[in-house]
């Protein structure tokens, strides 16, 4: 078995916080005005899938979230095993109830959600990558769907396929028959923006929502992928949810946590109107996202702009109809397969513009406020919290890059996955309660305009 150019990403070892800071430092929940939210809408009654490489179901933070859930991985263990953090961070960020440390743990932006664990191996569980990947991510898709989940996220994806254009096929058909069925697919658009730019899926195929990451000025981040596949964005840097770390917590960052921030937006809104459609939620998600600063509709770094649920739920407007997406790549049918290789992408509409520009655009940020900076997991800095492993696999004729949304070195040939090193402890918090005010001022923020 031969490997090539390899992704492999893996925790960063974060100093130790301040006593009361876990809520304090969730950032982007006060930015999106979460408390405020919370008082409208927790997200009771709608089941989020998080298909991943395994859960932590005993969190404090996440226990009597999940769901009884299903392992595709093929990997011993269960649902319940991991090698790595990311999984339960993707979980906690949904889903996270505050409850740990005497009440003092992590909260997710829709706490009142449930959770139906899927895992597939993505190369997380000590091995290799598997070569259904995609395979493994549609029977998760279907089974979400056959289990009643409204939302389904997929934060991860691949980058390139060769051959076997016949797995595309079936999850085309299975995310077209997802959407026909009332379900919302949110998917990672990438952090490779500065490797490449590479096309990832399944966030590039039609009937999914992909997804870019901002800082907390509203500026898109250098490391989230561009193209026309971006619907939309949401907070993916510097952020803190419930993982698997020895205290409890990571900080991390990418269109991973972009993508399940996006995810529990949706739940947000859909746990008010439950009689909308998948196309009407994301319809008024893309209606209320805060737009370029520049007045477009679209660009290829922002998408239609930053998700708002706080202005989804007080000023929704038109839904729209219930049977036509908002999306004009969703009108793509579902047998055509894409044809990507590994130095293109798979649709030549799906090609970067040569007009996007990573982390170069605002998407309703104020200039007044410094640009955040932004950790990273390459060169001499510290790998990024909660990543997974990742690989490339060439097994007859095919090849993969699988890629959860975080970035790292490069796999040497026929290795295995090396483990996730410990992190560090974030120390307990003492966060403020549900009813707690942001800060931040609303004319100030990017993300409550």
């Amino acid at each position: 078995m031969l490997l090539a150019t390899g992704i492999v990403v893996g925790p960063v070892t974060v100093p130790a916080a301040a006593a009361g800071s876990i809520r304090a430092d969730q950032w982007h929940l006060d930015a999106m005005h979460a408390p405020e939210m919370w008082k409208t809408s927790r997200g009771e009654g709608i089941t989020v899938a998080v298909i991943d490489g395994g859960f932590k179901l005993d969190h404090p933070d996440l226990e009597g979230q999940f769901l009884p859930g299903k392992d595709f991985s093929e990997s011993p263990g269960g649902v319940g095993s991991y090698g790595d953090p990311h999984g339960t961070q993707m979980a906690g960020l949904i889903a996270g109830t505050g409850k740990a440390n005497g009440g003092n743990g992590a909260y997710g932006l829709a706490p009142g959600v449930k959770v139906l664990p899927l895992k597939i191996n993505n190369g997380s569980v000590g091995t290799l990558v598997s070569r259904d990947f995609l395979d493994q991510v549609g029977q998760a898709v279907a089974y979400a769907v056959d289990q009643g989940a409204k939302v389904v996220n997929i934060s991860q994806g691949i980058n390139s396929v060769t051959t076997f254009p016949e797995d595309v096929v079936k999850l085309n058909q299975i995310l077209a028959a997802a959407r026909a069925k009332g379900v919302l697919v949110f998917a990672a658009a990438g952090n490779e923006a500065k490797s490449g730019n590479p096309v990832d899926y399944p966030g590039a195929l039609p009937n999914v929502v992909g997804i870019g990451a901002v800082d907390r000025n509203g500026t898109v981040t250098d490391e989230s992928e561009v193209g026309p596949q971006v619907a939309l964005v949401a907070p993916g840097a510097d952020t803190i949810s419930a993982c698997t770390a020895p205290s409890g917590y990571c900080k991390g960052h990418g269109t991973s946590d972009a993508t399940a921030l996006a995810s529990a937006s949706a739940a947000l809104v859909w746990a008010v109107h439950k009689d909308w459609t998948a196309n009407q939620i994301l319809r008024v998600l893309i209606n209320t996202a805060s737009k370029p600063k520049d007045g477009s509709n679209h660009t290829d770094d922002g998408g239609y702009g930053a998700v708002r649920p706080r202005i989804a739920l007080t000023s929704p407007g038109d839904p729209g109809p219930a049977d036509q997406s908002p999306l004009p790549a969703d009108a793509a049918p579902p047998s055509t397969a894409p044809s990507p290789t590994v130095s293109s992408p798979a649709h030549p509409s799906l090609a970067p513009s040569s007009t996007g520009s990573p982390g170069g655009k605002a998407v309703g940020a104020p200039t007044a406020q410094p640009k955040a900076g932004v950790s990273s997991g390459s060169g001499g800095a510290l790998p990024i919290v909660g990543g997974v492993v990742a690989g490339l696999v060439l097994l007859a004729g095919l090849v993969f890059v699988v890629v959860r949304r975080r970035k790292g070195a490069v796999v040497q040939p026929s290795a295995q996955v090396p483990p996730v090193p410990a992190q560090q402890s974030i120390g307990a918090a003492s966060p403020p309660p549900p009813s707690y005010e942001p800060p931040v001022a609303p004319g100030e923020n990017p993300y409550a305009k």
